[in-house]
């Protein structure tokens, strides 16, 4: 059949009254119940089946089924719903094929079977679909209903199908269902008062027009007749019904969960239980994840909930990472109250809920791209042009003044736009790194920082499909998991110097070391590593910079042999926001020490002594220090307040965590904490023991330097770069070297390859003068990488526990080493890879010869080298056979 062409809807006097319902139509009712709906869809389903029609319902909701089903019906479809060897769950008889679809798998997986069911169907198909307004009671927001209805409605209309939708009046704001009403080919209203007397008026019927089609219409479903209301007391008594039975409500100003909201503030002031309230908001607003609900039930009050619902702009989860710090701060609180009240900043974040995210791809006719990125073939070819897309799109108007009413609050102060998604910072999961987070200076006029912030949010939603992102979700089974992306506004903590802001120090902490450098260090204790200024310094692999590591077990122990090496690897650049650029970035150390206060700087340096002696035999006074950290090392206080924090942290979660947080100082000594993040801490431990194989045939032996699981693993391929010829190569080219490591990365993961990449420096640093400029997706395949010292040009590993890219490798199990020019290496045979001919060419063909020169690529085919790595030890030896 063409498209648009004539159907019958089952009543004559309504094909009649609408120029007939068309193909390519979907009809949304919009009845007081469904029994209302029960007289146009009946005579709808008995119509179809008599003209042989395609005939489908869509089962989802709680009400009962809108066709006549039985026990056996319900049996067979769980028993579909179970097979695995099925796609869908579906049973087919008397002449309509009826689908079971779980709403409570949330809005994308959801829609997304729906979708796929529609597909295969294809085109002339009929559909009835269970009433809209329960999806509204499974999601809580009428948004999310909403923006299914808006991208489900115009794959329908493209497939020449026709679709009966009900839903029920009064329970939808007056947005929720213009959108509707905007999307729909008809949008009907229903009022009645028995089954003789059921009124029908039109709202909408697109593309068709009659002077009569828009008034009212009397339906009698006995006899199936359909009269135009046009004599004067037939019209007063159709407004009379409306009136008289509280019908004529379309709508409400506030959205259900608005309302909801409201309700249970009323019940709340009344004294009334509330318990099962907060559970609901909990699951709502909070996190799906099981594990964070209990801790979240066990610390929240129903106070602490009000307090994020009011700094929250749109429906949906605040994700993962807002409930860690907000679970944190209540741990600390409940627990710690001496360190919560005197120690503690306060919080003022925001929250950007996760249905914006979604509300956004389809506000930006995004959807078609997102349907396809999560298919197997398009999962990286359309991830890419969602991330285009995504970038580019724009925010509505109603959505712009939430935003304003953020900016309002914080004023000119800077702010970051976090990730904050589903599956953000979970058990399991720490997305470390993967998503972006991006600091607004905040400054210039209104419509400046509105247009800043919104280029901050589309960034971060962006970024759920950049290619680490994705490779990180894939490596997980997390590819065809329903990832939503809610944000976290968080202000800036710092101290204002000239056109600078910036904390005293930021850093991480772990509750659990996964590092010892001195054999009777008690992991357990935990770990720091700080900074100062931005806490950025602490997470990324960036610059010639060195964080002060903290073994809180023994925190003023170091393994720097001299001020020589104290002096090299130490901070040289701190990252600041500077309100004269409007800009976030570093600045040298000296210039940031020249701005503090004395009080301040005396928590941050260090003196070399020496050195100041030799100027005052000279007759000269000078300062001669360098950024360590090593006040706030000696700051007793300082740190057995992080210990607590850590271990409090620690037993309520039940896990090893890891925090991110700021420390500012005052004149007094005193200082505050920020806690910005919290999570579970994905660390190595196991207790086997490896047996160390002969000294033989050893290509690389060393201790105390590496990190990951013990194992023992045979190795196919060895990638190894040549540190004197990287040093050599042009600068502007460097990070072209990615791309050969990703290529060399994609050549084990086709093959099926057991791989060891050998780099010099530090792997992942964003300094190419300092190492190769990875992300994660391109060594997300490799079984070991190893770092090579090569100091006659500065090429230095650093064993970067507590950066973005140690938490990468410990998640994926990917063994770490550092070979070291010191004691800690025993042997390193590096000739016995030129033996083997080299394989670049054949993975690359278009290299220069510079390249091949540079990077050995070696295959054994036969699995003929070994990799050995005790843990308990910290050994690890790898040999040729």
């Amino acid at each position: 059949m063409a498209a648009f062409d004539r159907i019958k809807s089952g009543i004559p006097g309504l094909d009649n009254a609408l120029d007939n319902i068309r193909l390519g139509d979907n009809v949304v009712w919009n009845v007081t119940n469904l029994n209302e709906f029960s007289y146009f869809v009946n005579p709808y389903i008995k119509q179809a089946k008599e003209d042989n029609r395609n005939l489908i319902y869509i089962r989802f909701a709680n009400h009962p089924p809108l066709i006549e089903m039985t026990e056996d019906d319900f049996r067979l479809l769980e028993i579909e719903e179970k097979n695995p060897d099925t796609e869908f769950s579906m049973i087919e008889r008397d002449g309509i094929k009826i689908y079971k679809v779980n709403p409570y798998n949330q809005f994308e997986t959801f829609t997304l079977e729906v979708h796929r069911i529609i597909e295969k169907e294809g085109f002339d198909a009929f559909y009835v679909f269970d009433c809209l307004s329960d999806l509204q009671a499974v999601w809580s927001t009428d948004l999310m209903m909403g923006n299914f209805f808006r991208v489900t409605c115009p794959f329908l209309f493209k497939l020449d199908t026709v679709a009966y939708f009900p839903i029920i009046r009064g329970r939808h704001s007056y947005d929720a269902i213009a959108k509707i009403r905007e999307t729909t080919q008809l949008f009907l209203n229903v009022y009645s008062n028995s089954p003789e007397e059921v009124y029908v008026s039109p709202l909408k019927v697109w593309n068709r027009y009659s002077q009569t089609m828009f008034l009212g219409h009397k339906f009698n479903p006995r006899i199936g007749s359909v009269k135009v209301l046009q004599e004067g007391h037939e019209v007063s008594k159709y407004y009379k019904t409306i009136n008289d039975s509280d019908k004529y409500q379309n709508g409400q100003t506030l959205d259900s969960w608005e309302r909801y909201m409201l309700q249970v503030r009323m019940k709340y002031r009344e004294g009334k239980n509330i318990d099962d309230e907060c559970d609901k908001i909990c699951e709502l607003m909070m996190t799906k994840d099981e594990k964070m609900l209990s801790k979240i039930r066990e610390y929240f009050t129903f106070e602490d909930y009000l307090t994020i619902y009011d700094r929250r702009v749109g429906s949906g989860l605040v994700g993962g990472k807002s409930c860690g710090m907000l679970l944190a701060r209540k741990i600390i609180e409940k627990n710690c109250p001496d360190i919560y009240n005197n120690n503690f900043e306060p919080d003022d974040s925001f929250y950007i809920g996760s249905d914006l995210f979604y509300t956004y791809i389809v506000s930006n006719d995004l959807w078609d791209l997102r349907v396809n990125q999560r298919t197997e073939e398009g999962y990286y070819e359309y991830g890419k042009k969602l991330e285009e897309g995504l970038k580019n799109g724009t925010f509505s108007e109603e959505i712009k003044k939430e935003f304003i009413h953020i900016l309002d609050y914080f004023g000119q102060s800077p702010i970051i736009v976090r990730s904050s998604s589903f599956l953000e910072d979970g058990y399991g999961n720490a997305f470390a790194g993967k998503y972006e987070s991006v600091f607004c200076v905040n400054r210039g006029s209104l419509e400046e920082r509105l247009a800043a912030f919104e280029d901050a949010v589309k960034v971060v939603y962006a970024s759920t499909m950049n290619i680490s992102a994705l490779e990180y979700r894939k490596l997980n089974g997390l590819d065809d998991t329903d990832e939503q992306m809610a944000l976290l506004v968080q202000r800036v903590s710092g101290s204002y110097y000239d056109d600078y802001l910036f904390p005293t120090a930021a850093g991480v902490g772990f509750s659990y070391s996964p590092y010892s450098p001195l054999p009777d260090m008690d992991n357990s204790k935990g770990m720091l590593r700080l900074v100062m200024g931005l806490g950025t310094k602490a997470v990324d692999r960036t610059k010639k910079d060195y964080p002060r590591i903290i073994n809180l077990d023994k925190p003023q122990v170091t393994l720097m042999k001299d001020i020589k090496e104290k002096h090299r690897y130490s901070q040289h650049y701190l990252d600041v926001i500077d309100f004269e650029s409007i800009s976030l970035h570093d600045i040298p150390v000296d210039d940031g020490l020249e701005v503090i206060p004395s009080y301040a700087k005396r928590v941050l340096v260090e003196h070399d002594h020496e050195a100041e002696r030799r100027f005052r035999e000279r007759g000269q006074r000078r300062e001669i220090v360098f950024v360590n950290c090593e006040g706030l090392v000696k700051n007793q206080e300082f740190i057995d307040v992080m210990k607590e924090i850590l271990s409090t942290l620690e037993e309520a979660y039940d896990y090893p965590v890891d925090i991110e947080y700021t420390v500012n100082v005052a004149e007094d000594k005193s200082f505050n904490i920020n806690l910005l993040q919290c999570r579970p801490l994905q660390v190595s431990i196991n207790n086997e023991s490896i047996e160390m194989p002969e000294d033989k045939n050893v290509f690389f032996h060393i201790r105390e330097s590496s990190m990951g699981m013990s194992r023992k693993s045979s190795i196919d391929v060895i990638c190894y770069v040549d540190p004197h010829k990287y040093y050599e190569y042009p600068y502007a080219q460097k990070s072209s070297l990615s791309r050969v490591i990703s290529d060399v990365n994609a050549y084990c993961k086709n093959n099926d390859k057991n791989a060891i990449l050998i780099v010099p420096g530090r792997i992942g640093t964003s300094s190419p003068e300092l190492g190769i400029p990875v992300v994660f997706a391109d060594i997300s395949h490799f079984n070991a990488i190893l770092e090579e010292s090569y100091s006659e040009v500065g090429y230095m590993p650093e064993l970067s526990f507590g950066s973005h890219m140690f938490q990468d490798l410990v998640e994926a199990e990917i063994y770490y080493g550092a070979l070291f020019e010191n004691e800690k290496k025993i042997e390193f045979n590096k000739d016995m890879i030129f033996e083997y001919s080299n394989i670049l060419k054949d993975i690359n063909p278009n290299l220069n010869d510079e390249i091949y020169d540079m990077v050995q690529v070696i295959d054994f085919n036969e699995g003929n080298a070994e990799l050995y790595h005790d843990m308990n030890k910290d050994e690890t030896i790898c040999i040729f056979k």
